[in-house]
């Protein structure tokens, strides 16, 4: 678990013509829940269907149709609530939040204003050695998706594809505790981490299905202290909201170019206006989108057609029995039960695939040699050829053969690797593969201090230099693995050559 006695890092500081500034950022983040079907109907929720195909009546806001709370994107947002250690509010409600845009047939999107379904939690954020920034969570509302206006289909006009209407997002809303462009990122990282452990949002931002909007101000050092000691939002100066970003990477140039922007406005003597802009990439900048609502202009009540939702304490606990093991418990666990460091342990723990891949290889073994081919081979040839893990061509059971003939003293960790490539690139079994090309380890002592004789024998000059500079013994082992096709054990190549030339 993340040791929260460690210390804050420092903010992220920034010098303008006229001073010095810090920025204070907090998120709201937009997870798609994680289910078949959506929020209000059931039409179906999969990615890349043809246009307006998951469509219901409810969705397209047919007359007289009403909608239905889908149940499991309930206990879905409470799975993620008891997760993030938030409170679980027992009474919630939705609300209408009236505007109009081409895609939101309603007129309004149903969500939650006054009383969301998860109150308060936190993310715990590790950003290197010693260093935690603990974020608050202030609520976790639910709320239905607008559908998607095509500009780039036509010259002259624009289309409206509804399948994501209806789809069921959980807002997760933090308070202005992230201090630079990397804790946001890292912020990002590691609630998408806890959500895909959880199973609650599949994370792939690439879908739309996980983005957040970035709300930033800038303040002059010590502000923020004094803000977080009165939690006057005051003195935190007039933020400005960066919509829907879908990559970490842009993320992290959006904040950067926004508090400079921020800056020197307020140093020209402007004032910064609140309101809501965009990034474009491509000229890494932000531009005006329109100025902020507040909740007000959005006219919200509670929704007439569905009832307040009131939760029963059995429900809570049953699901918070269900919950899996979350990266911070299961990184701990690594570290102590296989024996990794800290960071292969971060590492192995990124993705639930990537735990349990080397959880299987290391059960009943060297928990760190596990770690090693895991990370280095494995991991290393994934990134090299763009292969996710859940794909890979060489099973955790394989490897761990392999691991398995290398602890026997059948195989060198030299032809391990070699062993590793052909199961890759043919498959078989690494046993199989072992004995059927002959590639077992020579530790036959007689054997191998045949072949050590004929290599000195034959190089009296590097005798006489190995007995005066004993690194020159390295030369001799690579000539007798050279020799045996790299079969000879090291160790006892090593053992009869110092043995032989110190004669």
């Amino acid at each position: 678990m993340a040791d929260l006695s460690h210390g804050e890092p420092a903010p992220w500081r920034f010098s303008g013509a006229k001073g010095d500034w810090e920025v204070v950022i907090g998120m709201e983040v937009h997870a798609q829940v994680s289910s078949r079907a959506k929020l209000f109907s059931g039409a179906s929720t999969a990615f890349g269907a043809e246009p307006n195909v998951n469509v219901s009546f409810v969705d397209a806001a047919m007359p007289g149709m009403l909608p239905v709370v889908n149940d499991f994107c309930i206990d879905q947002a409470i799975r993620t609530g008891l997760g993030l250690k938030a409170t679980i509010n027992r009474f919630s409600q939705f609300d209408r939040k009236n505007y109009f845009y081409p895609d939101l047939p309603q007129g309004y999107q149903i969500s939650q204003l006054y009383h969301p379904i998860v109150g308060e939690g936190e993310v715990i954020v590790e950003l290197g050695p010693g260093k935690i920034r603990r974020v608050r969570i202030e609520r976790i509302h639910l709320e239905q998706d607008a559908g998607k206006s095509i500009h780039d289909m036509d010259p002259e006009h624009s289309f409206v594809d509804l399948n994501r209407t209806g789809v069921a997002l959980m807002e997760i809303v933090s308070r202005p505790d992230l201090r630079s462009p990397g804790e946001a990122a890292a912020y990002l990282g590691k609630l998408r981490q806890i959500l895909r452990y959880l199973g609650t949002c599949d994370g792939n931002m690439q879908d739309g299905n996980l983005r957040a909007d970035v709300n930033l101000s800038i303040c002059r050092p010590g502000d923020y202290e004094a803000y977080r000691d009165t939690d006057d939002l005051g003195r935190l100066g007039t933020r400005c909201e960066i919509k829907n970003m879908n990559s970490i990477r842009f993320i992290q140039q959006a904040i950067e170019f926004e508090a400079r922007r921020q800056a020197g406005v307020l140093e020209d003597g402007g004032t910064v206006d609140q309101e809501t802009r965009l990034f474009d990439p491509d000229r890494v900048e932000t531009r005006s989108m329109r100025s902020k609502e507040e909740a007000q202009d959005y006219r919200y009540f509670p929704c007439p057609d569905l009832l307040p939702l009131v939760i029963e304490p059995d429900r809570i606990e049953a699901l918070a029995a269900s919950l899996p093991e979350l990266p911070d418990q299961k990184k701990a666990r690594f570290v102590t039960d296989f024996g990794v460091t800290d960071y292969d342990a971060s590492v192995l723990t990124a993705e639930v695939a990537s735990a349990d891949y080397f959880e299987a290889v290391a059960a009943g073994r060297n928990g760190k040699m596990a770690a090693n081919w895991v990370i280095n081979e494995l991991f290393g040839r994934l990134n090299k050829e763009d292969i996710p893990i859940d794909r890979s061509p060489v099973s955790a059971e394989q490897i761990g053969k392999i691991l398995d003939l290398i602890a026997s003293g059948e195989i060198s960790s030299k032809i391990a690797k070699d062993v590793f490539d052909i199961v890759w690139t043919e498959g078989g079994d690494p046993v199989d593969v072992v004995r059927s090309r002959g590639l077992t380890q020579v530790t036959d002592p007689g054997a191998i201090e045949a072949v050590v004789v004929d290599i000195i024998e034959a190089n009296p000059a590097q005798v006489e230099r190995a007995r005066t500079n004993p690194k020159v013994i390295g030369w001799f082992v690579g000539q007798v693995m050279k020799a045996t096709g790299g079969k000879a054990n090291p160790k006892a190549v090593n053992d009869i050559l110092r043995s032989r030339l110190t004669e």
